[in-house]
């Protein structure tokens, strides 16, 4: 018996729909891993760039910087968003002190041992802020914060495998810096726009700093690619790629995937720098991933109704609404 009309209109609708969820999906994983490996691309292009000295800490943060203001006032262009700035001095003095501290840090760190002080420092900053604001992690939250507490301080902890004091603590002020800026980041309905002005204003604090340090300044060309890259394509791009993954993804599951940062750092600074992997890492990388993992596992049980943003966009109930374009 041949179905009614309505009934096969009903079925290739929701075909349709099942067709673009997919696409959509698809899509969403494809954005985050490019993102992922973007970011993770920082550290290693940076140790990269310092471990055989083609260039000093100093100008690589600043071209770094630089490439990247340029490159987001450009997508921005081309975007048309002409929207008044949505940045503030001081999210841009955070920008900049993460940055060179990141620098500054990867002197003497290894990709994954760095990668995985930031990500510890940048979850604890945004952690302790909520507390501070009024949350209550529940158990299975304070046990994520301990033990990623104690992979920490296992990973720093003096001894023949343990990293430098100097970096370490430079690359924990790095993540502090990060996790501020991004806390603060929160309350912007358009992101690219207002990291497109913190690049910005980032540029003259970097320029001023680069003035004072003109004297021990060195570069090289391939020094100068390495930085370009870090600013242009994986800052710059890389951000913006992340926001449009962000319109994919749930609040608990952008700060889930983000774990696999110092894991992909990791991976690189074996590969290009020849890096070891030592059990210290490998414990600490366990312990700390684990322990954030439950942390933001267990927040991500919110009252309905209850909303909170993510990169920019409004999330209600941990499913994140894509702000509409201008």
């Amino acid at each position: 018996m041949p179905q009614p009309v309505s009934i096969r209109a009903g079925q290739a609708v929701e075909g349709d729909l099942t067709e673009q969820s997919t696409k959509a999906s698809s899509v969403t994983i494809a954005l985050t891993a490019i993102t992922l490996i973007a970011f993770a691309s920082n550290s290693v292009l940076c140790r990269l760039a310092l471990a055989h000295g083609t260039i000093d800490p100093t100008c690589f943060t600043s071209l770094r910087i630089l490439s990247g203001a340029a490159t987001l006032w450009i997508i921005s262009a081309l975007l048309r968003r002409r929207s008044r700035p949505r940045g503030s001095w001081i999210s841009a003095s955070m920008l900049a002190l993460y940055a060179f501290a990141f620098s500054y840090a990867y002197v003497s760190l290894n990709t994954g041992t760095g990668a995985l002080i930031l990500m510890g420092a940048v979850q604890a900053t945004m952690i302790v802020a909520g507390i501070r604001a009024g949350e209550r992690p529940i158990p299975i939250q304070w046990i994520g914060l301990l033990l990623a507490l104690g992979g920490t301080v296992y990973l720093v902890s003096p001894g023949i495998t343990g990293p430098p004091v100097l970096g370490s603590t430079l690359m924990a002020v790095a993540g502090f810096a990060w996790g501020v800026y991004s806390l603060r980041g929160r309350a912007s309905g358009d992101p690219i726009t207002a990291t497109t002005d913190n690049f910005i204003r980032a540029v003259p604090i970097a320029l001023g700093i680069s003035l004072v340090q003109l004297g021990e300044m060195r570069w090289s060309t391939q020094g100068v690619l390495l930085a370009l890259l870090s600013g242009s394509l994986t800052s710059g791009i890389g951000y913006v790629v992340w926001y449009a993954a962000l319109r994919g993804l749930t609040a608990t599951r952008a700060a889930v995937v983000q774990l696999a940062v110092p894991v992909i750092a990791a991976i690189g600074g074996v590969v290009f720098l020849s890096e070891a992997i030592i059990a210290r890492l490998v414990i600490a990388s366990l312990a700390v991933l684990g322990g954030v993992g439950l942390a933001v596992a267990g927040g991500g049980r919110r009252k309905r109704g209850e909303s909170t943003r993510v990169g920019g966009a409004k999330c209600m109930g941990g499913k994140v609404i894509a702000r509409r374009g201008p």
